[in-house]
């Protein structure tokens, strides 16, 4: 069908509406289970991306994220995922997603052709110093290369997420990530490993991120954003841990922060422990 891997058929696929229920999720399950040793071979890359999302960070800039279809939902989704995660900015790490607010509900297919309206889109708020991650299993879409061209002579880097190496976005992209994931069982449906490795790839460049720009004690939440019966109890029980204080104490002492984890691990009684 193409020579792209993220539209070639899967030999071990040919059979698939032949099979049972139970064989078509062990292939499932074997499929995927091929994605993290593929995420792992992209780790320099993904450790470049990091460092140069670090950096800007540092000088003020900002992460903008453009995907179109299921990669632009996972960059809206690892985007939204970080002011309550880690206490930043809600335009900390931007998602933008060809078709607009209400491609994350409905499939709007058609926008992913629009160079036009990535170059417009981006260039709304991309400013000096920003990261901007290209999200396209292909390396193809037209909305994504667009937005990238739209930052790169403002952007201090510009970062391709793909399965396709060789591919336009890869190409145009300072730092390329590309997880070679192989073809889908169902052929070009890049939502399943491709979606898979994205996921994870988005993981960690946000994660890490976040951890080296010190918005993490330990492995702590520290900066989280406590919003609901949920958080108050991991809050407590980190201010319990580290302080070494009993739950009373721990409570009141947040209550007193205006539930600030960070600022109630700073104050003084009780000794933290290492």
């Amino acid at each position: 069908m193409s020579e792209r891997p993220t539209e070639a058929r899967n030999p071990r696929a040919s059979k698939l509406d032949t099979l049972t229920t139970r064989e078509i999720l062990e292939l499932m399950n074997d499929e995927d289970a091929t994605v993290p040793a593929a995420v792992r071979r992209a780790i320099p890359q993904i450790e470049r991306a990091v460092d140069a999302i670090v950096d800007a960070l540092s000088r003020g800039g900002h992460v903008i994220y453009v995907g179109a279809g299921t990669s632009g939902r996972l960059g809206v989704l690892d985007a939204s995922e970080a002011p309550p995660t880690f206490g930043v900015a809600p335009d900390l790490f931007h998602g933008v997603i060809a078709g607009g607010d209400g491609a994350l509900r409905s499939s709007i297919e058609g926008a992913e052709d629009e160079d036009w309206a990535g170059r417009r889109d981006v260039a709304q708020i991309v400013r000096r110093d920003d990261v901007i991650v290209g999200i396209s299993a292909s390396g193809r879409a037209p909305y994504v290369i667009g937005g990238l061209e739209a930052g790169e002579h403002v952007a201090s880097k510009t970062v391709a997420v793909t399965c396709n190496p060789g591919s336009p976005l890869a190409l145009a992209a300072d730092i390329a990530i590309v997880v070679e994931v192989g073809p889908e069982i169902l052929a070009g449906s890049s939502r399943l490993k491709a979606g898979t490795a994205t996921k994870l790839v988005l993981n960690m460049l946000s994660t890490a991120a976040m951890i080296r720009s010190g918005r993490t004690r330990g492995d702590l939440m520290v900066d989280l954003r406590v919003t609901n019966a949920k958080l108050r109890e991991r809050a407590v029980r980190m201010v319990r841990e580290v302080a070494g204080i009993d739950e009373d104490a721990a409570r009141a002492r947040l209550e007193a922060n205006d539930w600030n984890v960070r600022r109630s691990l700073d104050v003084s009684g009780g000794k933290p422990r290492q």
